[in-house]
C-alpha cells in the first residue's frame, strides 16, 4: 500500500506528537494540517486555517481528527466530501463514538475511533482502537500503522470498551503523576529535602516501570511480592496501604472517568 496522504485536523499535543513521528518515520505522502493560528513550520506540506483553506488539489487518503471533542460538532460535516470519496476517518477525540461520525459523515463512511495517551509524545504511548463495519482489513492496517508510530496499538470489537480504556490508559498517566507527587510529599514529611524527595520519587517510578517492561512474563502482583520481604520495611508500608482499600478507591476513580467519557459521547 502506498504512503497515504494525510489531512490532520488539529495539531495540539497529541496531533503534534503524531505528526512528528510520522515525519520521523516517513510514514506518509503529503500532509496538510488544519490548525487555525498555529505555525507548524516545515513539518507539514501545507497548513490551512479551516477546511475551506485546504488546497483543492489535495486529496487525502486519511483524515485524522485530533481536535477537542467539544468543537467536533461544528466542523466534522465539513469533511464529508472527502469521506464520500473514500477517505478513512481516524479519530483520537475522547468519548466521541463512531455513531457521531457516521451522523456527520454518512453511514457509508470508513471510521476508526481510537484512544491514545500522552506518553505518545515520546513514542511510549498505547492506543486502543475500534473500526466500523465499512473499514476493511487494508484500511485497518493503514490506521494501525499511523497509530503505532507513537506506541503500541490494541484493537477491540466492542466500542463500549473504549470508555473504560479512556479511564484506565487515557487518563492513567495523571494517576501515575499523582503517585509521584504523593511520594515526593511523603518523603518531605519523613525528613528528606524537597530536591532529594523529588529525585527519589521520580526515579523510583521510572525504574519500577522499566522493570515491569523488562519482565512481561511476571504479573504486577508477583513483581510486588518480589520486593516485599516478610516482616521488612516494604511489608510494613504495604500493610498500611492495603488497609486503606486502595483497590476500591481506584475502582471508583475509573468508574467516574468512564461515566464522564460516556457523557461526552452523548453530547
Amino acid at each position: 500500500m502506498p504512503k497515504p496522504n494525510i489531512l490532520l485536523v488539529g495539531c495540539g499535543k497529541m496531533g503534534g506528537a503524531l505528526l512528528k513521528r510520522w515525519e520521523e518515520q516517513s510514514l506518509c505522502g503529503k500532509i496538510v494540517v488544519v490548525e487555525p493560528g498555529t505555525a507548524i513550520g516545515s513539518l507539514a506540506v501545507n497548513t490551512a486555517a479551516s477546511r475551506r483553506d485546504v488546497p483543492a488539489s489535495f486529496t487525502p487518503d486519511v483524515i485524522v481528527f485530533a481536535v477537542k471533542p467539544q468543537i467536533l460538532d461544528d466542523i466534522t460535516s465539513d469533511y464529508k466530501s472527502y469521506t464520500d470519496a473514500g477517505a478513512l476517518a481516524l479519530s483520537i477525540a475522547a468519548g466521541m463514538p463512531v455513531s457521531f461520525f457516521e451522523k456527520h459523515l454518512g453511514d457509508k463512511a470508513k471510521i476508526i475511533r481510537s484512544m491514545p495517551n500522552t506518553p505518545a509524545s515520546i513514542g511510549k504511548g498505547i492506543t486502543v482502537a475500534c473500526a466500523n463495519k465499512n473499514v476493511d482489513a487494508a484500511e485497518k492496517k493503514r490506521g494501525a500503522a499511523l497509530l503505532s508510530a507513537v506506541g503500541e496499538v490494541l484493537w477491540v470489537e466492542d466500542e463500549k470498551l473504549l470508555n473504560p480504556v479512556t479511564a484506565l490508559s487515557g487518563s492513567g498517566p495523571a494517576y501515575v503523576f499523582l503517585l509521584i507527587e504523593i511520594l515526593e510529599k511523603a518523603g518531605v514529611h519523613a525528613g528528606l529535602s524537597p530536591d532529594m524527595a523529588r529525585v527519589l520519587a521520580r526515579q523510583t517510578v521510572i525504574g519500577s516501570a522499566a522493570l515491569a517492561d523488562a519482565s512481561p512474563e511476571l504479573s504486577a502482583a508477583q513483581l510486588r511480592e518480589n520486593v516485599t520481604s516478610p516482616g521488612g520495611t516494604t511489608a510494613a508500608a504495604l500493610k498500611v496501604l492495603m488497609a486503606s482499600d486502595v483497590q476500591k478507591i481506584f475502582d471508583e476513580a475509573l468508574m467516574a472517568a468512564t461515566k464522564r467519557a460516556e457523557e461526552l459521547g452523548r453530547k
